[in-house]
């Protein structure tokens, strides 16, 4: 069986973060493991509290999950001190991981941000050159190119121009009022660029969303498929979680990732 590892923060009420990503790996065929950067105390309205993980607790959970169960690919997800990140980065480089995906999570739906400026600057200059792909959205892609977003034209510069400087793929998401959940992924190797046309699916509960992608992205890279086709398939499978239409909790509650299982042993 292949295998994929989330590096990112608990969700305590299961929706995002590596409850989602678990569930999503889980899913698509993949045994997931999991190193935690962060508890976090949330629910469908709110976070009330973080305690992050130290980056030497984070260095021995990455090293005790490579050292015994290998991973075939790797999801990063809100990662909030530099200190982190270059724990990260420094693992991947040391295990010789493979198949990254990195979401990069810097600005929360409400439009604030999400971790500090050094953060970033070392998210971009250690992490970004290490990844297969990232998958910004469209404000973070505004952060990480230095250019404006107002059209799909502007989306597919914008991934131009972060895949030439960090030399990885980027699949720019689009779900942010720019288009109907059109998203644009630029291939550094091909330098292809190829638009993934989706339907905004009128459901209030997307909390988990980059989580989910992200982290089916992973599990289709790590049973071997190419990228474009990974992202296609990702694409299909969040459709179909949202399409589920759960609806739990009294805010924006998650999406159905178990929508295939029925429990029914």
């Amino acid at each position: 069986m292949k295998t994929a590892l989330t590096i990112a923060g608990s969700d305590s009420c299961g929706g995002a973060g590596i409850q989602a990503d678990i569930k999503t790996m889980a899913a698509n065929g993949v045994y997931a493991m999991s190193a935690v950067t962060a508890l976090t105390a949330q629910n469908t309205t709110g976070v009330f509290d973080v305690m992050e993980t130290s980056p030497e607790f984070l260095e021995k959970e990455i090293s005790a999950v490579v050292s015994d169960i290998f991973p075939d690919a790797v999801k990063t997800g809100m990662v909030s001190s530099s200190a982190l990140i270059e724990v990260i980065a420094s693992s991947i480089k040391k295990f010789k991981l493979q198949n990254i995906v990195v979401d990069p999570v810097m600005v929360a739906t409400s439009g604030a941000k999400l971790i500090s400026d050094d953060a970033v600057t070392i998210l971009e200059e250690k992490l970004f050159p290490l990844a297969t792909v990232i998958t910004p959205n469209i404000p973070e892609a505004e952060i990480i190119s230095g250019l404006a977003i107002k059209s799909e034209k502007d989306m597919a510069d914008a991934a131009k121009v972060i895949s030439a400087r960090y030399g990885c793929s980027v699949l720019l998401k689009g779900g942010h009022k720019i288009n109907d959940a059109n998203d644009f992924l630029f291939e550094s190797d091909s330098q292809i660029g190829t638009w993934f046309n989706g339907k905004r699916i009128d459901n209030p509960n997307t909390h988990g969303t980059g989580c989910t992608l992200s982290s089916a992205i992973a599990s289709n890279l790590a049973k071997g498929k190419n990228l474009k086709d990974s992202v296609m398939s990702a694409k299909n499978y969040i459709s179909l979680a949202l399409g589920a239409m759960l609806d739990l909790g009294k805010g924006c509650g998650p999406m159905m990732h178990n929508f295939a299982v029925d429990g029914d042993f």
